[in-house]
């Protein structure tokens, strides 16, 4: 895709009231996706995401696997508080670097506002802030695995 093509969608979705849009032209796809605050309002940044450039986009068909979303635990066991999802695509971290220490783990005091973790995305590292304050009770993706949009990463009580 045009990347004057991807630059007026970005236009397009910075003017309008969506906070993510996805199009696809024959094989190539682009999602645009704003980063929503705790209040459910767009932040004001927009990231990309576009499959890599060798693989053929994916047609989800409703019903099919394709259009489910990743394995979730079930709901029950989130009941016990509040889920932290991810706002983005991406790869999930959980530390600032390598080697460096966790920014949540479980046990742990937190407060809103606190990092929980990063997801990168086209080399974009963005960091996950808690929207509540309280304790790790869960901790649902492992350091460096790929995250859906709204995908829960971890509870906190």
């Amino acid at each position: 895709m045009d990347l004057r093509k991807i630059k007026k969608l970005i236009e397009m979705l910075e003017e309008s009231g969506l906070s993510e849009i996805e199009i696809k032209e024959g094989e190539e796809s682009v999602r645009l996706a704003r980063v929503l605050t705790a209040s459910g309002y767009p932040q004001g940044q927009v990231f990309v995401a576009a499959p890599p450039v060798s693989a053929p986009a994916a047609v989800a068909v409703p019903g099919s696997a394709a259009a489910s979303k990743p394995a979730e635990p079930n709901t029950r066991e989130l009941q016990e508080g509040h889920v932290i999802r991810a706002p983005m695509v991406g790869s999930y971290y959980s530390s600032q670097a390598p080697g460096q220490p966790l920014l949540a783990k479980l046990g742990q005091q937190i407060k809103m506002g606190d990092t929980i973790g990063i997801i990168e995305a086209m080399k974009m590292f963005n960091p996950i802030e808690s929207e509540v304050s309280g304790t790790v009770v869960k901790i649902l993706v492992e350091n460096g695995a790929p995250v859906e949009f709204d995908q829960a990463l971890m509870v906190i009580a």
